[in-house]
């Protein structure tokens, strides 16, 4: 008998060497038998599950956007959730790597960029759904501006302009003069 494969197990596997590979060089540096090699899988797994390269980095983008929401609860805080996206931690670090480039990536590769924008509308709403009831004028534009900061902190930590801390403390002070 023939054994049974978890597809989707199998997918999420792949999706994380898919984002090794990418922090370490980025996702034009990712090829499917590099893929197969890290997951520790056959590159006829590998295909199985995707039938090209592009397909492959679209399911690992929505993975790690997937990942993100997954650590946000229905009773985080404003503060808490935006915290979460913007990637600041240590442990979020090669996230934050892996999105940025995904990102970089989007900007001229328009199937990227798809999924990106979906992971954004996610987070969007979700902080809306925070910051409604909190006393804020305009959660919509309040949630469009925290997402722009949070991905341009993110980007001054992954290069090195600012340290995590100095990060978070702009980020603290921004979600802080919300409600002055």
């Amino acid at each position: 008998m023939p054994k049974q494969v978890d597809y989707d197990s199998r997918r999420r596997q792949i999706a994380e060497a898919v984002c090794r590979l990418a922090d370490e060089h980025g996702p034009e540096g990712v090829s499917m038998r590099d893929v197969a090699a890290r997951a520790e899988v056959s590159l006829g797994a590998v295909q199985r599950c995707f039938r090209t390269k592009e397909e492959m980095l679209l399911f690992a983008v929505e993975h790690v956007g997937e990942r993100v929401r997954a650590r946000l609860t229905a009773d985080s805080s404003l503060g808490q959730a935006i915290d979460e996206i913007a990637l600041l931690r240590d442990e979020h670090r090669a996230e934050a790597r892996i999105w940025l480039a995904f990102v970089a990536q989007a900007a001229i590769k328009e199937p990227l960029a798809r999924p990106l924008r979906n992971s954004y509308a996610a987070l969007h709403d979700l902080l809306v759904r925070l910051a409604t009831g909190s006393g804020l004028a305009d959660p919509p534009a309040a949630a469009r501006a925290l997402l722009a900061i949070a991905d341009g902190l993110t980007a001054h930590v992954v290069i090195g302009h600012l340290t995590a801390q100095e990060a978070a403390e702009v980020l603290n002070t921004h979600v802080a003069g919300l409600w002055k």
